[in-house]
């Protein structure tokens, strides 16, 4: 059963949600979501391996259950919030999955403290030259929903997640809405950090085994490639889902991640 708690950073508390397998010896793993999603993109998948590896999906500052940052000033920011809210959990070492701005956070986690990040694993990542992050920063990083009083902005993130691919399913189509309203000041203070992130950098300097996913009208789709154009030995799955290929292709995605996870424990 997946459980919701929160804990203590020096900016506020940060609320995570975590299924704890106390038989198993592989390392836990660790989810960091989209931007403007939450932990409960990941319920499926903590869930569906939680047969053998304990998982924790933390709400990054600005979404979700989290704590609103006054300010944002880099991606350095998430990550040592992060990092200390791991702290207070007690996990000291673990896998690492991440989803659009949580595969940033992600690859910069893993540069920053590769004694704790045993392995990444990347579900879209934004592997962008300043160019197209200056292309991306002009689409995603005005507060398009932010609260009207006549309710216009309720519309508008309803019609933006259609847009973006979240499917014919309304529970999940609910879902991201809500979480999408609630952050839309994190959203835009999010997309500013990344965009100002060289992730394409960072991404060279990672040393831990790694796992990249992406579907084919996922957004970050056309710069896929450049995983293995940078990292020849990375395995890269082509997936479906969109957007949302935790929630939509989730089966899919909990087998990748079974085998990848198994095939690290009988590495160490």
């Amino acid at each position: 059963m997946i459980r919701s708690a929160y804990t203590d950073t020096r900016h506020g508390q940060v609320h995570y949600r975590y299924c704890r397998n106390e038989q198993t010896t592989d390392l836990p793993v660790v989810y960091l979501h989209k931007s403007a999603s939450s932990s409960s993109t990941y319920k499926t998948l903590i869930e569906g391996l939680a047969y053998r590896f304990s998982g924790y999906a933390l709400d990054t500052p600005g979404f979700g259950n989290s704590y609103d940052p006054d300010e944002v000033i880099d991606t350095r920011y998430y990550i040592d919030t992060l990092i200390e809210a791991l702290d207070s959990i007690g996990l000291q070492r673990f896998h690492l999955v991440g989803h659009h701005t949580g595969a940033c956070l992600g690859i910069e986690m893993a540069v920053l403290f590769p004694k704790r990040v045993a392995s990444l694993v990347m579900i879209g990542p934004a592997l962008l030259n300043p160019e197209e992050r200056m292309r991306f920063r002009a689409d995603y990083s005005s507060a398009f929903n932010q609260p009207v009083s006549d309710g216009q902005h309720l519309m508008l993130t309803w019609d933006y997640l259609k847009r973006m691919g979240v499917g014919n399913g309304l529970a999940l189509h609910q879902r991201e809405f809500l979480d999408h309203c609630r952050a839309w000041k994190g959203r835009v203070q999010a997309y500013n950090a990344i965009w100002d992130q060289d992730c394409l950098s960072l991404f060279l300097k990672v040393t831990c085994p790694m796992l990249a996913t992406c579907a084919e009208d996922d957004v970050l789709w056309p710069y896929f490639s450049r995983v293995n154009q940078l990292h020849p030995k990375v395995q890269c799955i082509v997936t479906a889902g969109g957007n949302f290929e935790p929630d939509r292709d989730t089966a899919f995605h909990l087998q990748i991640l079974s085998d990848f996870f198994q095939q690290q424990h009988v590495n160490n």
